[in-house]
């Protein structure tokens, strides 16, 4: 049972009331609400990591789903059929979630164990940091690690303060994750 409350767009600050009356209905987004000076800015935050980044839409929800294998279910749950949508497989999905790193072409694995690193304690390892710059930009580097850390702050907030499950959003539910992928012909 989460630790505080969940607001409603009826129950809300007046400040951020609108603005979560038009979010998906998902604990995530009710819950975050209580901090109305810095909702709307950590949303703008939030929408910038789904979908202004160079990095790869695919590669970024790997990164995020690796966050919450490790950290925090709910972002795994709510950012596989994200990672469907993005072009990932299932056996993707599955390789990821058994560890099974040595599936991935090069860039990807190294993103995922650049991001594991991250996630346990900080600490990268100059041969994990060699093996990610070999394949990625210093902007992409730092998207990546950007994302994971956004990601695994959340997971941190919704751990501490109990979060309850929700269904999976998907991309169309969040609308900022949504890819658009080039048609066939």
């Amino acid at each position: 049972m989460a630790r505080v409350t969940y607001l409603t767009p009826e129950t809300a600050p007046p400040a951020v009331a609108s603005t979560l009356g038009k979010m998906p209905p998902l604990h995530v987004f009710r819950m975050l609400a209580h901090a109305e000076t810095a909702f709307r800015p950590w949303l703008k935050f939030g929408g910038a990591i789904l979908a202004d980044l160079a990095i790869d839409p695919l590669l970024r929800e790997l990164v995020i789903l690796q966050v919450g294998r490790l950290a925090a279910r709910y972002e795994w749950e709510q950012h596989v059929p994200i990672a469907l949508a993005a072009g990932g497989t299932a056996e993707q999905i599955e390789a990821l979630d058994r560890d099974e790193l040595g599936t991935f072409d090069p860039g990807t694995r190294a993103a995922l164990e650049f991001t594991a690193a991250l996630v346990r304690d900080g600490e990268v390892s100059d041969e994990n940091y060699a093996a990610l710059a070999a394949e990625f930009s210093e902007r992409e580097i730092v998207e990546i690690a950007l994302t994971a850390a956004h990601y695994l702050g959340l997971a941190r907030i919704m751990t501490a303060l109990r979060i309850d499950p929700d269904a999976p959003a998907g991309p169309d539910g969040l609308p900022a994750a949504r890819v658009e992928r080039p048609s066939a012909g």
